[in-house]
């Protein structure tokens, strides 16, 4: 990915649309208004990535009463992602998603998505790693759940397929308490492997965010929502509209004044200089 002057800053969709194409689109105009620049969405094979037994298992959900009444009806189809790429592409802004099995992985790569993105639940699946490597689109590894050999498994799969990737620091609750965010791990992370890293937060405010964007990060994700009292495991974890806008505007702010870290005298600060220092002449 060429070099950009901010965060990459990613707006997670994955399944807080419930199922519902309006309820996606106004996601992705959400995350338009606010200045992200790409919403990410989850793709699952029900049949590839739970059992039969666990999919017969009892849930209440809008969908029905079992496991897979509610799975499937989070799921879109060809033509609602056919639906939504050409939304993304009117609204001018990329959209890409992370599979869970091949199956998934085969069918986004229909849509020619300029992205992909690895889970953190799926960073141990090297079969689903190889398969994602051998396109050589540049690749958003999420790192929760995960061991550094675990880490640098992946980042080999990726080097050894030449294909571009950066790690993203995550932690794998929802919504993670902030003590638990380890925000120094970016640095461990880019001084172990020698690559971008960006920040995947499930956090329910924004200080944490606030906080890896001043340490520097390649990427943001979070996950977003039109209310967070809506149906779904992932909404208390995302954050609202108001909350998006203001985390998208305060990270730029941040990383604008981190600066390049050359010291300069400014032209301003002359002008204050010559005033404070008159009395040295």
């Amino acid at each position: 990915m060429s070099k950009i002057n901010h965060s990459f800053i990613i707006a997670e969709i994955g399944i807080n649309h419930n199922g519902d194409m309006n309820i996606c689109k106004q996601l992705i105009d959400l995350a338009v208004s606010a200045g992200c620049d790409a919403v990410k969405f989850q793709k699952r094979d029900i049949e590839s990535v739970y059992s039969k037994d666990f999919l017969e298992l009892f849930r209440e959900s809008p969908w029905g009463k079992t496991q897979r009444d509610q799975k499937m009806g989070l799921e879109f189809n060809k033509e609602q992602y056919q639906e939504i790429d050409d939304y993304c592409k009117k609204k001018n802004i990329d959209w890409f998603a992370s599979a869970w099995d091949l199956k998934s992985q085969k069918f986004l790569r229909q849509f020619n998505c300029k992205f992909n993105k690895i889970a953190s639940a799926m960073i141990v699946n090297e079969e689903l790693l190889k398969l994602v490597a051998e396109e050589k689109k540049h690749t958003f590894i999420s790192t929760g759940m995960s061991t550094l050999n675990d880490i640098k498994k992946a980042v080999n799969i990726f080097r050894d397929s030449n294909c571009p990737f950066e790690l993203m620091h995550c932690v794998s609750t929802y919504p993670m308490k902030d003590s638990d965010a380890n925000l120094r791990t970016i640095v461990t992370l880019r001084e172990m492997f020698n690559c971008d890293v960006g920040y995947s937060g499930h956090e329910s405010g924004l200080a944490i965010s606030y906080a890896a964007a001043a340490i520097g990060i390649s990427s943001l994700e979070r996950h977003i929502t039109l209310d967070r009292a809506m149906y779904g495991s992932d909404q208390a974890a995302s954050l609202a509209p108001l909350g998006l806008k203001k985390v998208v505007s305060e990270v730029k702010k941040i990383e604008r004044a981190l600066g390049d870290g050359v010291k300069r005298f400014i032209e301003d600060e002359k002008k204050v200089a010559k005033k404070l220092r008159e009395h040295l002449k």
